[in-house]
């Protein structure tokens, strides 16, 4: 027999578990995009103009772990937007999939609503080896290497009006 103080009838919770939860769409965005983030193959979230912001954010401090997802949020369902930029040489539709799957593990376990959809854009490739490209090459030939030094050339030893 339950004992009517500490036990809602009929529900074996007690009284103070009565009640209303909102799950916010933030809140929703942050798991899926935490889950998409640790995915094998995932360079970065978000189109070209939010990740500028996000490297701004990071900078000062004030990641966007939601950067790149979008959420439609009902009372017990959700729907998911994933913008995303694969690393090269990933199989694209295996990186999808495996995004769309732990987004929907991620969000089903941890936020508790079920997942209708999880829809996943990839709008760009990382090309790692096309950064190390751009860097700046150190001189290698003896005129570019003396360039800044004393005793690079006779004719910086001269005096005005002699010649060799």
């Amino acid at each position: 027999m339950s004992d009517p103080v500490t036990e809602r009838p009929g529900t074996g919770m007690p009284p103070a578990a009565a009640g209303r939860t909102v799950i916010s769409d933030s809140a929703v965005a942050k798991v899926a995009g935490i889950a998409a983030r640790g995915v094998p193959g995932v360079y970065a979230l978000g189109s070209g103009s939010t990740r500028a912001i996000g490297a701004i954010r990071e900078v000062v401090g004030a990641a966007d772990l939601s950067q790149g997802i979008r959420v439609e949020v009902g009372e017990t369902q959700v729907a998911v937007d994933v913008d995303l930029v694969a690393e090269y040489g990933s199989p694209l539709q295996d990186v999808a999939n495996r995004v769309r799957a732990e987004v929907y593990r991620s969000v089903q376990e941890l936020v508790g609503l079920h997942v209708i959809e999880v829809n996943v854009e990839v709008n760009d490739v990382h090309i790692g080896w096309a950064e190390a490209a751009k860097a700046p090459v150190k001189a290698k030939t003896p005129e570019l290497a003396n360039r800044g030094s004393k005793a690079s050339s006779p004719e910086q030893h001269q005096p005005s009006g002699e010649s060799a």
